[in-house]
């Protein structure tokens, strides 16, 4: 801070500096759809209470009254649906770090609900009764039970009464212990990979930065993950039946980085090639091969397709699949983007298949690649 911010420099200080003069919405929202995304999740406010929208809770201190004097989630939500098919999801934090009402029901042990009711639950009802999110992200408990915050009143009210009550969804961030306990969908942990099926519905929240969930412009390359990475997040999280949020960081003048922006349209190509493999699949009995490492499953009932997908190119040219029960002459399978491939069974259970020999610019994708497997169980 004395290095780089003039004496008596506060974090409110920073509001003014948060200008976004380049946001554009409808470019942001073509960043989002190439990247094959079916949702977003945009941060109304975090825990510092600065708000993105005209909050009538927060004077001063949201991005209509300072900074980019915009209402930049409205600006969010209409171009989100004026030019895409992507749903709208918003991140809400509960709690604030800085705010007196907060921290003088914290010094009551929360026997007192001065903030949730004077803040919290007004901005709720606003976003949901202006915005119209489909998905709707809690965050930040202040380790306050959900009496406190009323959370089962608020949920009640969004479930049964809301403009969006035919098709919300919401998290397990509602109060102290619900995580990963209640919710319609469980995030557990922010970069959570159980690395096993849940019974659950649930969705790993991770950042491209590994070390930040904002825009750090002193970041070196090393902790961006690569496209290989994100890759291998996506196909694991879809392989034990969980959704993949990435996180990117936008600069406070309203842009999306160049490193971010790739990534994201970079996991539009695999998903260009390889999307059947994700969309509108389940789990499988099996999540990964028990033998053949880097290999994932996903399975689509309607079409009673198996898919393996390699997150590394066999060198020896074959690889052999573990856990699907083949039957010669029934059992079909194609690499996805490429065509039929040859097959052999394996004992005591098990198929080798045979890939084809590719030059680069052959190859259906460049990361990792996919089997069909129809006829199998």
């Amino acid at each position: 801070m004395q290095k780089n911010y003039p004496p008596d420099f506060t974090y409110q200080d920073f509001a003014p500096q948060f200008t976004a003069e380049f946001f554009d919405a409808k470019e942001w929202t073509d960043i989002f759809a190439s990247s094959g995304a079916k949702y977003i999740v945009l941060t109304t406010k975090h825990h510092e209470g600065f708000t993105l929208w005209g909050s009538k809770n927060s004077w001063n201190w949201n991005a209509v009254d300072v900074g980019p004097k915009r209402d930049l989630v409205g600006e969010m939500a209409s171009a989100l649906r004026a030019h895409s098919s992507l749903r709208l999801g918003l991140y809400h934090s509960l709690f604030e770090w800085f705010n007196p009402l907060f921290q003088q029901d914290a010094d009551n042990k929360f026997t007192t609900n001065y903030f949730p009711t004077t803040k919290t639950l007004p901005e709720l009802y606003e976003i949901v009764t202006k915005y119209k999110p489909e998905v709707l992200w809690s965050d930040g408990d202040g380790d306050a039970p959900d009496t406190y915050w009323n959370s089962t009143g608020f949920l009640a009210w969004l479930y049964n009464d809301s403009p969006v009550r035919e098709t919300v969804v919401t998290n397990d961030r509602w109060g102290y212990g619900s995580i990963c306990t209640h919710g319609g969908y469980y995030t557990c942990a922010d970069r959570y990979q159980p690395g096993h099926l849940l019974k659950h519905k649930w969705e790993n929240c991770m950042t491209i930065d590994s070390r930040s969930w904002g825009y750090r412009r002193n970041a070196p390359l090393r902790d961006y993950l690569t496209i290989e990475q994100l890759v291998s997040t996506l196909v694991e999280t879809v392989s034990c039946g969980g959704n993949l949020l990435m996180n990117i960081g936008p600069t406070r003048d309203g842009r999306i980085a160049p490193i971010f922006e790739e990534r994201l349209r970079q996991m539009g190509l695999w998903l260009g090639t390889n999307g059947e493999a994700i969309y509108d699949t389940t789990a499988w009995r099996a999540q990964n091969d028990s033998l053949s490492p880097n290999v994932w499953y996903t399975y689509k009932p309607k079409e009673n397709a198996i898919f393996a997908i390699l997150l590394e190119w066999p060198k020896e040219g074959t690889v052999i699949l573990h856990e699907p029960l083949a039957t010669q002459g029934k059992t079909q399978v194609a690499l996805v983007g490429h065509g039929s491939l040859k097959w052999e069974p394996v004992k005591p259970n098990g198929l080798r298949v045979l890939l084809p020999q590719l030059s680069f610019s052959q190859m259906p994708c460049q990361w990792a690649w996919t089997l069909r497997l129809t006829g199998a169980t």
